[in-house]
C-alpha cells in the first residue's frame, strides 16, 4: 500500500486523511501528524461498525502534559454528492492514549471517504498548576502584556500623560505621543521630520479607521494590546500595518488569520491576502478550498465572490483547481 494511504494533510488547526480504499484491511493507523505541539494519529477499525480514534502520540510530552482538546470530527463521502456524518463537538476533553476518544460510526462506508478533524481549541496544563491556557493564544499575550517598562508606557497612553499629538479618527480623537508614534513608524517619523499638515498642527487624520479599531491600533504601538482586542481589529490592524509600514504588526496580523481559516472566513481572507500581498495566507486559504475541498461548501458564497474579485487572483484559484482536477 503507497505512503500516501497512511499521509494526514493538515493546516495550523485542520487534519484530513483521506481513504481510498479500507475493504482490503480491517486496520489502519495514519502517519504522525503535528497540530500545536503535539504529534497526532488517527486510526481506523473495521468491525460491525467503523472505530474511529483520534490520539496523541505516546511522547515524554504526551505523559508529562497531555492536550486537552476541543475540536469537531467527520467523515464525508468523497463519491458524488459530498456528504458528512459529524460527531457532536468535543469540548475540553483530556486525551491521553487511543482510547480517550473513540467514536463508532454506524453508517456503512463504502469507497473514498475523508477523515477530517477541526481543532477548535488546545489548552496545556502549567507547570505552576495554574487553570489550563490555550497554546493558540498565550504566546501573543506573555510576549506583550507582562512587563512593567510596557505598562508604564500604556499609562501614558491611557492615562493620557503629556500627550503631544491628538489622532482623529472616522468617529472621534484620541491623544498620543509624537515620539512613540515615530519610533514604530517611518511613515510617522516621516510625518513629523518635515514641514507637513501634521507638523504644524499637532494633527493626524487617520480617516479611515474607527475610534475603536484606532484604539487598538494605538494599544498595539504601546504594547498594552490584549488578545480578544487583537482578534476584532485583525484586518483594520493589518490595513494600519501596510499603510504605515509597521513590519511587525504586518506579520503578527499575517500568522494570526492563518491560525483559523475556515469556511466562513476564507473567501474574505484570500481577498485581503490579495490585496497585501500575503503569499502564505494567499496559499492556505487556496489550499483549504481546493485541496480539501471546503469550495464544495461554500458555492454560493463562491459564486459572489467570482463576480467581484480581482481577475488575477480568481485565475489562481481556477489554476490550482484545474491542478487537482485529477486528484483524489
Amino acid at each position: 500500500m503507497s505512503d500516501s494511504a497512511y499521509r494526514v494533510e493538515t493546516t495550523s488547526r485542520l487534519a484530513q486523511w483521506k481513504i481510498e480504499n479500507l475493504s482490503s484491511c480491517t486496520y489502519r493507523k495514519s502517519d504522525p501528524f503535528k497540530i500545536g505541539k503535539w504529534n497526532w494519529h488517527l486510526s481506523l477499525e473495521k468491525n460491525r461498525v467503523l472505530y474511529v480514534k483520534l490520539y496523541p502520540e505516546i511522547s515524554n510530552l504526551t505523559r508529562d502534559n497531555p492536550p486537552i482538546a476541543s475540536f469537531i470530527i467527520r467523515v464525508v463521502s468523497s463519491v458524488g454528492v459530498r456528504k458528512a456524518l459529524a460527531h457532536p463537538e468535543i469540548k475540553d476533553k483530556l486525551l491521553k492514549n487511543n482510547e480517550d476518544f473513540v467514536w463508532a460510526v454506524e453508517v456503512p462506508l463504502t469507497g473514498k471517504f475523508i477523515i477530517e478533524v477541526e481543532f477548535l481549541d488546545l489548552k496545556t496544563t502549567s507547570p505552576n498548576g495554574e487553570e489550563p491556557f490555550s497554546i493558540f493564544t498565550d504566546g501573543f499575550t506573555r510576549k506583550r502584556l507582562n512587563e512593567t517598562a510596557l505598562d508604564a508606557l500604556g499609562r501614558m497612553l491611557t492615562e493620557g500623560i503629556h500627550t503631544d499629538i491628538t489622532i482623529n479618527a472616522s468617529d472621534g480623537s484620541i491623544g498620543a505621543h509624537r515620539a512613540v508614534l515615530a519610533a514604530r513608524s517611518p511613515v510617522f517619523r516621516s510625518m513629523f521630520s518635515h514641514n507637513l499638515q501634521e507638523k504644524e498642527l499637532s494633527t493626524i487624520y487617520i480617516s479611515d479607521m474607527s475610534i475603536e479599531a484606532c484604539q487598538a491600533f494605538l494599544n498595539y504601538l504601546y504594547g498594552i494590546i490584549n488578545h480578544e482586542e487583537f482578534l476584532m481589529h485583525r484586518l483594520a490592524l493589518l490595513h494600519a500595518a501596510d499603510k504605515y509600514d509597521i513590519s511587525d504588526l504586518r506579520e503578527a496580523c499575517h500568522e494570526s488569520l492563518l491560525e483559523d481559516i475556515d469556511s466562513k472566513n476564507v473567501l474574505e481572507r484570500l481577498q485581503n491576502a490579495s490585496l497585501y500581498r500575503l503569499l502564505k495566507l494567499k496559499m492556505s486559504c487556496i489550499r483549504y478550498l481546493v485541496k480539501f475541498g471546503k469550495i464544495f461548501e461554500i458555492r454560493d458564497d463562491f459564486n459572489t465572490f467570482l463576480q467581484s474579485a480581482d481577475r488575477d487572483l480568481i485565475a489562481e484559484v481556477f489554476h490550482e483547481v484545474l491542478g487537482a482536477w485529477k486528484g483524489f
